[in-house]
């Protein structure tokens, strides 16, 4: 598809002494314990997003935030979701072979979506369909897994099923300000968004899949399909990706509703953080550094991956 919050609590009053030293003792003690965030963004990040949450993966403890329980569009985002959904389906056979049908095609371009141009009569596995999916965001990908992996008589009934599995999923992950209607990100109802919390939530739990991690950090791929000679070329959308250390993902997202988002992920120095982006019209990739950035304590040089010319930019 087309296409940086916390509160404090300033309370006065008076203070015996020996409470005082038990407090200070203890917020000492509590700051040596966590870590340090970056010294030239004492108060947090600067980013224009008007959502934005950072988060430590491997506690889930939040690091920074704004808007985060707020719901937004989520744009192509809403693909990690179809990911996980995919993922989780019990005894999951990735290997799977999957017809692309011309409905899949005929719907990209009567929506304007995203594509990863997936040819009709070709078979690739499921797997494919996940870096099809994730890569260069298709939109022909997500309604081609959603109707394998939905259940019912006919497509709309089998991707209506998907769609409820993800608001399933949701549910039982807890994600309270998430819904969806759509298994890609286009909304017909307006009913498709999330929080920046919940993104991140989200996120944690995808990134727990080995598969998931090696396709969302992958800056390109070529995948074969199975039953004809043809040789599917997909790049990365994110350029986050490769253009500053430890960055291992996740996805973009940009519709006219949305704005440009940005869901990441990356790891240094033994620290793995998750960040969300929704709604950031200029500059969603040098925040994201900046959050990571606060995050690493340090100041990162950012000079973004170009993507080829005839690659989508999503």
């Amino acid at each position: 598809m087309q296409r940086r919050g916390g509160e404090q609590d300033h309370r006065r009053g008076t203070w015996g002494a020996p409470l005082a030293a038990t407090v200070t003792a203890t917020a000492a003690a509590l700051a040596a314990a966590l870590p340090a965030p970056a010294a030239h963004a004492a108060h947090g990040p600067s980013v224009d997003a008007k959502g934005a949450y950072l988060m430590d993966t491997a506690s889930a403890r939040p690091l920074w935030a704004k808007g985060a329980t707020v719901k937004r569009p989520m744009a192509s985002t809403t693909k990690i979701m179809t990911a996980v959904v995919v993922l989780d389906t019990p005894g999951v056979n990735l290997e799977r072979q999957i017809e692309i049908k011309q409905s899949y095609r005929d719907y990209v371009q009567r929506t304007g979506a995203s594509t990863a141009d997936l040819r009709t009569g070709d078979k690739l596995t499921a797997r494919q369909l996940l870096y099809a999916l994730m890569l260069p965001s298709g939109c022909d990908a997500a309604y081609a897994l959603a109707d394998a992996f939905g259940t019912g008589a006919d497509e709309a009934a089998r991707t209506k099923s998907f769609v409820s599995k993800m608001n399933a999923k949701a549910r039982q992950l807890k994600l309270r300000g998430t819904n969806y209607d759509s298994f890609d990100g286009i909304s017909s109802a307006g009913r498709n968004y999330s929080t920046p919390r919940d993104l991140a939530e989200l996120s944690r739990h995808a990134l727990r899949s080995a598969t998931f991690r090696t396709v969302v950090s992958a800056l390109n791929t070529q995948q074969k399909a199975k039953n004809v000679n043809r040789l599917y070329t997909w790049y990365n959308t994110n350029k986050l990706l490769g253009s500053y250390r430890g960055v291992t993902g996740i996805k973009t997202g940009t519709t006219t509703a949305s704005g440009p988002c940005l869901v990441f992920a990356a790891r240094q120095g033994g620290r793995s953080v998750v960040g969300v982006i929704l709604d950031d019209p200029a500059k969603r990739y040098p925040d994201a550094a900046e959050m990571l950035d606060y995050a690493f304590n340090k100041r990162t040089p950012l000079k973004l991956r170009r993507l080829p010319s005839a690659a989508h930019e999503d």
